[in-house]
């Protein structure tokens, strides 16, 4: 097996030494940070089908829809703004609102990235995966990563929480998020969240629906709207089908 290229510049310890006012000492070297961005993605845990995504292949249609888009270049804008100030102490999340196949989770994954970039250790979870891990936790004979889940999510740095609401309302849920969401609101620790639950203030019909505070509750609803940036997905066709059209 090839063996791994030694830096020149410190002969593969990590550290260089420097002189300063006489004085010897040592100092990281650059070949600590080269890569970091890769493992901080390789620990997120983004899902196999999203590890690809990035801003650069998020499809946006053609001159021939011109209102799409006007309105998914819009929806670009107000993400990228959102990591332009990032981090942001009074609005440190990004909740992203809208239909299935609106391309949010796409969106969600490359501003994921852009803040690995930054040195940021982030986690991708899944809603319904995270409450099932998290129940289970309770068992006494679950694994350690069940019993983890919760810790876990309260503490990343960045929580990337996929598909909002996506699950049976019980009061045991609606406690679970609301502790959850309220807990990363009160330290201002950065969350991005999708949802395909309706909401009126972002702008979606919600006639004949549940809305995202009938299905996470009005606490953690309201949390979200206090520190998150909320960007409503224009209607348009399926996301995954634009995409594939262009392949």
């Amino acid at each position: 097996m090839a063996s791994q290229p030694v830096c020149p510049k410190c002969g593969g310890t990590g550290y260089i030494i420097v002189e300063r006012a006489n004085v010897s000492g040592a100092s990281p070297c650059d070949c600590r940070f080269q890569g970091r961005a890769e493992r901080l993605e390789g620990r997120a845990q983004i899902p196999v089908n999203y590890r690809e995504a990035t801003f650069d292949n998020f499809s946006v249609p053609g001159p021939e829809n011109p209102i799409e888009r006007r309105e998914l270049t819009n929806v670009l804008l107000a993400v990228k703004g959102y990591l332009r100030t990032f981090p942001d102490e009074k609005r440190p999340g990004l909740l992203l609102i809208g239909e299935t196949g609106t391309g949010k989770t796409h969106l969600a994954v490359a501003a994921l990235k852009q803040i690995m970039a930054k040195g940021f250790e982030c986690l991708f979870w899944n809603y319904q995966n995270l409450l099932d891990s998290i129940r289970a936790g309770y068992d006494p004979i679950s694994n350690t990563s069940d019993r983890e889940a919760y810790r876990a999510v309260l503490e990343a740095q960045v929580l990337l929480l996929d598909d909002l609401g996506a699950h049976r309302v019980t009061e045991w849920v609606e406690d679970t998020i609301t502790s959850i969401i309220t807990y990363r609101c009160d330290h201002r620790m950065p969350l991005i969240a999708t949802t395909n639950v309706p909401d009126a203030d972002a702008g979606s019909v919600v006639q004949g629906r549940r809305t995202l505070g009938e299905q996470i509750g009005s606490r953690a609803r309201s949390r979200l709207y206090e520190m998150c940036t909320v960007v409503k997905m224009p209607l348009m066709e399926d996301f995954r089908l634009r995409k594939a059209k262009k392949l």
